[in-house]
């Protein structure tokens, strides 16, 4: 009763596994052949028998019709039973299309809703479970290693002609195509009253300390350089020595104090000239040559070239290198954001929360995108092909309809004669 199975899937393409899947349908389609073919024989063996034997012959019977009913029922789902072009057969051939479509809305409904998402990524608990990885220096260093060979393949696919070429076009004549005065002066404004700009300002102190501190000398000589000749030396000396301690007693406390006038001064500055690349023509023309002159310059290109040059030889030696610096301090970062994602319980949640909402967002906006990618494959699919794709995968177990039908319409037919018998 059961047809032939084809010993190739033309069209898919056999997949890894395949020849076990269709060795086990072949397994599972003989049993429940067998049981059929054991039926008929009883059946034959015991037609007119009465007694005893008349149970096993109606046994029989039934069980022949239940397994030759889900064979139909089976067969049906993937072909015409014995060929024949029965209505409501070979499903999955003639609506593979409807079905790919169900099973796009069955899949966008309940596997690529935002709440099913969600809860999979939390119940999932990825940031604990990446922290153990990571923390461990193997996991750490099996990260670095596939950047570095990602990386060290992608550099060595880019030409740095192309790449001079890309700066030049997009970067520098993007640059010079316009005026950056107002987005600078709106950009320092914002820094400078929102304070970000302190430790800036504390390192150029710091420097400018360090460098009064060692160049006294310099400094004074700077101011008896420029005295007039028909002043005394001694007098130079003094102005000098006083110039020099005013400068570092005032670089010392606009340092220590960022409430000092000093510092006041600096800000009020910097603020005024925020405003000023906003709002002065003045200031605004300066800056836009400036700007201008800078990316005119005939040496930028070549500046560019070297810079990129540079750094792609030091990132490809750099890559190359296991104990190189990059890699080893790259490791390092790994492992601190691991120990960190286990042990530190308000930034595991917060890192679960950029997750969830990132995957959330991608099921809003593309979960119809992605659905389709169902239907429109199962619509690029032959149809014979499809059925057969789809049986090797789930063919055996569906086996388990007939050998099932077998034993209850055998179990069914002992009750219906054995409530024959008590009637008759």
């Amino acid at each position: 009763m059961s047809t032939p199975h084809p010993p190739a899937l033309a069209g898919l393409g056999d997949t890894i596994g395949d020849d076990e899947r269709r060795a086990a349908l072949r397994r599972m389609r003989l049993l429940a052949t067998g049981l059929l073919v054991l039926a008929a024989v009883v059946y034959a063996l015991t037609l007119g028998s009465e007694g005893g034997w008349g149970f096993v012959n109606a046994a029989a019977e039934a069980a022949m019709v239940g397994a030759v009913a889900d064979w139909f029922a089976v067969t049906a789902i993937f072909r015409h039973p014995l060929r024949l072009p029965i209505p409501h057969t070979a499903l999955i051939p003639r609506r593979k299309e409807a079905l790919g479509k169900s099973l796009e809305q069955f899949v966008a409904e309940n596997f690529l809703a935002e709440d099913v998402v969600r809860d999979k990524v939390v119940r999932a608990g990825i940031p604990r479970r990446a922290g153990s990885w990571l923390a461990d220096r193997g996991g750490s260093a099996r990260v670095v290693e596939e950047a570095s060979t990602i990386l060290t393949g992608a550099m060595g696919i880019l030409r740095d002609e192309e790449v001079t070429a890309v700066l030049d076009q997009v970067l520098v004549r993007r640059l010079g195509s316009q005026s950056w005065s107002p987005v600078l002066g709106r950009l320092l404004g914002e820094v400078v009253a929102d304070g970000t700009h302190h430790p800036v300002v504390d390192l150029t102190l710091a420097e400018a300390q360090r460098w009064l501190r060692t160049n006294e000398d310099r400094v004074r000589a700077m101011v008896t350089g420029r005295a007039p000749l028909w002043v005394p030396d001694w007098l130079n000396d003094r102005l000098g020595k006083r110039v020099y301690d005013e400068a570092r007693s005032w670089v010392d406390e606009v340092a220590a104090d960022r409430d000092s006038a000093g510092r006041k001064a600096i800000d009020d500055l910097l603020a005024r000239y925020a405003d000023a690349l906003q709002h002065d023509p003045e200031t605004r023309a300066k800056a836009d040559e400036f700007q201008q002159r800078l990316l005119n310059s005939p040496g930028l290109a070549d500046t560019v070239a070297g810079l990129w040059a540079s750094v792609r030889r030091f990132l490809l030696e750099a890559l190359a290198d296991p104990a190189s610096s990059l890699r080893v301090r790259s490791e390092e970062a790994l492992v601190d954001v691991g120990n960190r994602l286990v042990t530190d319980e308000a930034f595991a949640k917060r890192v679960e929360g950029h997750l969830t909402d990132a995957a959330g967002h991608v099921v809003r906006r593309f979960a119809p995108e992605l659905a389709t990618v169902i239907s429109d494959t199962v619509a690029r699919w032959d149809g014979d092909d499809a059925a057969r794709r789809i049986e090797l995968h789930v063919g055996r177990d569906l086996q388990f309809i007939r050998i099932n039908g077998t034993v209850v319409g055998g179990l069914v037919g002992v009750l219906i004669h054995t409530v024959t018998v008590l009637v008759s």
